[in-house]
């Protein structure tokens, strides 16, 4: 099992504004500009909590958004959505028992994330920076206070984002 972080933040650290509004990162640019495609098609599985999940449900068709991996919402109301499986509990222990053949994609930030991190389960980093200050919203990292390390694995510049790729030490 890879557990994978990828998404894109703010200069200043933020993954989303502080009403989770991700329209400063919409009008940068567009997926077709970075390494999204290649990246999604590696993945099997798909981890998010509902906040991130109410922003892909304003695409229309959320199924169409993700529409090749295992889809799963960490939500304590239910959801009807095709294509996505409402789940509750513990992120890594969901995780876990996810199988090592999988490549595991947590996308959003502080529900999902930060509980990988606690439990060193996060494998790689891939980090894109949008020439963007927003002053204030949801920062990406919210772990436990603990120090990790990784290891720089490549530097990309798409468009306006520039990628960096860590992985694990």
């Amino acid at each position: 099992m890879s557990v994978f972080f990828y998404g894109c933040i703010t200069l200043d650290g933020y993954l989303a504004a502080s009403d989770h509004n991700l329209d400063w990162l919409f009008e940068t640019g567009t997926a077709e500009e970075t390494g999204y495609e290649s990246f999604y098609r590696s993945m099997d599985v798909l981890l998010m909590g509902r906040r991130t999940f109410r922003e892909v449900e304003k695409t229309g068709d959320p199924a169409s958004v993700y529409p090749d991996t295992e889809n799963y919402v960490f939500t304590h109301g239910d959801l009807r959505q095709k294509g996505f499986t409402a789940v509750s509990g513990d992120v890594a222990s969901f995780t876990r028992q996810l199988g090592k053949e999988k490549n595991i994609w947590a996308v959003g930030g502080n529900t999902i994330l930060a509980p990988l991190l606690d439990q060193d389960m996060v494998d790689h980093l891939i980090i894109q920076t949008a020439p963007v200050l927003l002053g204030e919203g949801i920062p990406l990292f919210t772990q436990k206070a603990a120090l990790k390390r990784f290891r720089l694995e490549g530097v990309r510049q798409y468009g306006q984002f520039a990628e960096l790729v860590y992985g694990r030490l």
